[in-house]
C-alpha cells in the first residue's frame, strides 16, 4: 500500500463534504456505479441544478454539473438572453463539489450564480460520478490497471477538450471563463500549451493555486518522499494499487503503517529515507484522529507531480529514457511551454501553501505573456483554503466575481 500512500497524504490538492448517494443519471448512457446525488445537495442550498453526462475520446465517461439560476430560481426563462458561462474545475482528489461545500453564502459556484453567470462544473475521470467507462470496469481487475492509467495530462487534453466543447455548444456560445483550482489550474495550463487552438475558447481564467513549476518546491517532507517517487509507483502497480478514493481510506492507512515488505526496505538509502520520512508524516496524520480523502483519482497522478517535484520540473511523464525517446523522440520528457499559453490569466496564491512557492508561481506568470499575479491578503492562507476556507469568500470569491462582473 506504501506506493499509493506516497503522494495522497502529500500532494491532496481539494476536499468536499458528500452527501447522500443515490442510483441514477440524467443522461441515457449507462453507468455502472452509484452516483452522489449532485442535484439532491444542491437543491438543499436553493438552487436549482442539472447533470450532464459526456464521453472522451477514449472512452470515459464524466458529469458535468450546471447551476444555470440564482438562488430560489427554478424556472428557466427562454426569451431570457444568453448568461455569460463560467466553467469550474477541481484540483487532486476533489470534484465538482469543491465549489459547492462551503454553502449557499460563501461557495464560489452559488456566488457566481447569483451574480448572473451560467456556472458549469466539470468531474474529472475517475472521481465521484465520473468514474465510469463505456468498456472498462475500475472494480474488475482486469480493467483496472488499464483504466487508471492516466495522469493530469490526460484529463487536461481529454477530459477538459471534451467538456469544454460540450458546454459552449449546449450554451450555443463561442467562449467562456474559466476557474481552476490546484489540478484544476495545472490542467489548464497544460492543455493550452499542448493544445494551443484553446486558447480561443476562453475569455478569461483565474488560476487557484495552479501547480505548474515545481523548482522552488516548499515542502521538506514531501521532497524526500518524493525522491522515491518512480519506485514507490512502480511498487504500487505491482501490488494493484492503482486507484486512491474514500473508500480505500481506512484500508490503506492501516496497511501503510504495518508495512514491512523486503522489496521496499531495500539498500538503497533514497528509498529508505522516503519510507521513513513518509511513516513519519502518517503518523503526524493520524495524530490529528483522521486522515481524509474524499475523491477518487489515479495513484499516476500523484505519481506525475512526484516525478516534477523530484526533478525540479513542469513536463511530460517521464517512461524512461528508451520508452521517452520512443514516444517524445527524446530521452527526457518535454517541458510544457507555458509560453503558448495567451489567456487573460490571473493566478492567485497563497504564502502559506505547503504545495506551491511563491517564486514559482512568479516565474510561470514571466513566461505566459497575459498573466498576471494576486497573492491572497492572509499570510497564513494555505493551500486547501482556497476551497474550504470561510474566509475565502472575503479573500478570493469576491474578487473573482467582481472582475467578471466587469466584463458585461
Amino acid at each position: 500500500m506504501l506506493g499509493v500512500i506516497l503522494l495522497v497524504s502529500a500532494l491532496v490538492s481539494a476536499q468536499a463534504v458528500p452527501a447522500d448517494v443515490v442510483q441514477g443519471a440524467d443522461e441515457k448512457q449507462s453507468v455502472r456505479h452509484k452516483q452522489f446525488n449532485n442535484g439532491l445537495r444542491i437543491a438543499r442550498d436553493g438552487y436549482y441544478s442539472e447533470s450532464h453526462l459526456v464521453t472522451t475520446s477514449d472512452g470515459y465517461i464524466l458529469e458535468l454539473v450546471r447551476i444555470p439560476n440564482k438562488r430560489f430560481q427554478f424556472l428557466n426563462n427562454p426569451f431570457a438572453p444568453k448568461k455569460p458561462v463560467v466553467f469550474l474545475m477541481h484540483g487532486l482528489q476533489g470534484s465538482s463539489i469543491s465549489y459547492i461545500t462551503l454553502g449557499a453564502r460563501r461557495s464560489l459556484a452559488y456566488n457566481l450564480a447569483d451574480a448572473g453567470f451560467d456556472v458549469w462544473m466539470g468531474n474529472a475521470r475517475g472521481v465521484i460520478n465520473s468514474r465510469n467507462h463505456v468498456s472498462l470496469n475500475p472494480d474488475n481487475p482486469k480493467d483496472a490497471q488499464k483504466f487508471f492509467d492516466y495522469s493530469f495530462e490526460d484529463i487536461a487534453t481529454k477530459d477538459l477538450p471534451t467538456m469544454i466543447d460540450y458546454v459552449l455548444q449546449r450554451t450555443k456560445q463561442d467562449k467562456l471563463h474559466y476557474v481552476g483550482h490546484s489540478q484544476g489550474g495545472t490542467a489548464f495550463l497544460v492543455l493550452n500549451s499542448l493544445l494551443p487552438k484553446y486558447n480561443d475558447k476562453f475569455i478569461s481564467a483565474d488560476i487557484l493555486a495552479g501547480v505548474g513549476y515545481q523548482d522552488h518546491f516548499p515542502t521538506d517532507i514531501v521532497k524526500s518522499i518524493a525522491k522515491a517517487t518512480d519506485f514507490l509507483y512502480n511498487f504500487a502497480v505491482r501490488r494493484g494499487f492503482l486507484e486512491i478514493g474514500i473508500r480505500f481510506n481506512q484500508q490503506i492507512v492501516g496497511q501503510s503503517l504495518d508495512f514491512d515488505d523486503s522489496e521496499a526496505l531495500s539498500s538503497n538509502t533514497e528509498v529508505t529515507l522516503a519510507l521513513q520520512s513518509l511513516r513519519s508524516f502518517l503518523d503526524g496524520l493520524l495524530m490529528l484522529g483522521r486522515l481524509e480523502v474524499l475523491g477518487e483519482a489515479s495513484v499516476k497522478q500523484f505519481a506525475h507531480y512526484g516525478q516534477n517535484i523530484k526533478d525540479k520540473s513542469f513536463r511530460r511523464w517521464d517512461y524512461g529514457p528508451v520508452e521517452n525517446l520512443r514516444k517524445y523522440g527524446r530521452f527526457q520528457p518535454p517541458q510544457y511551454d507555458l509560453s503558448l499559453v495567451t489567456v487573460d490569466l490571473t493566478m492567485h496564491y497563497a504564502m502559506s501553501d505547503i504545495l506551491l512557492s511563491e517564486k514559482d508561481v512568479l516565474n510561470m506568470a514571466a513566461v505566459i505573456p497575459n498573466a498576471k499575479v494576486r497573492k491572497v491578503a492572509r499570510d497564513s492562507f494555505g493551500h486547501m483554503d482556497f476551497i474550504i476556507s470561510n474566509d475565502s469568500k472575503e479573500l478570493v470569491t469576491d474578487y473573482v466575481v467582481n472582475e467578471l462582473k466587469k466584463r458585461y
